[in-house]
């Protein structure tokens, strides 16, 4: 909670307009490392979320490998048009998976980690305080 601000009069001292600096500079550094948090956690949300797109697409990889190594069988076993069904199939599953993870990397790539917002407000406040000296 803020306390009230006290009139700007020239009957103020300087120790209480350092007070009233000081409280202000505590107040934004509570305010600023609050976004920070608030940036990583949701940047680790999405770290975690290209984490998992990762794991789905690997998943998905390994049964296109099944998948195609099964049509190279019945391809070369048969030489007949259900071979080509089942290489269709794990062609498309593969581009799948490829898609997940190329996905799930860019999502967990360090420039989303960088908390921009945070930066661009800090920088508000620097300039901010400037103008007001």
């Amino acid at each position: 909670m803020e306390a009230p601000k006290r009139p700007l009069t020239a009957d103020r001292s300087f120790a209480d307009l350092l007070s009233d600096l000081v409280k202000d500079v505590t107040g934004l550094v509570r305010s600023e490392s609050r976004l920070v948090r608030a940036e990583i956690a949701e940047a680790g949300r999405s770290f975690a979320v290209g984490a998992e797109l990762i794991a789905a697409g690997a998943i998905l990889l390994l049964v296109a490998l099944f998948v195609l190594v099964q049509a190279l069988v019945v391809l070369i076993a048969h030489w007949v048009g259900p071979a080509w069904a089942a290489l269709i199939v794990g062609v498309c599953l593969a581009a799948i998976g490829g898609i997940l993870i190329g996905r799930g990397r860019r999502d967990m790539s360090a420039a989303n980690l960088v908390p921009e917002r945070t930066i661009e407000q800090t920088s508000r406040d620097v300039r901010l305080a400037r103008e007001q000296m």
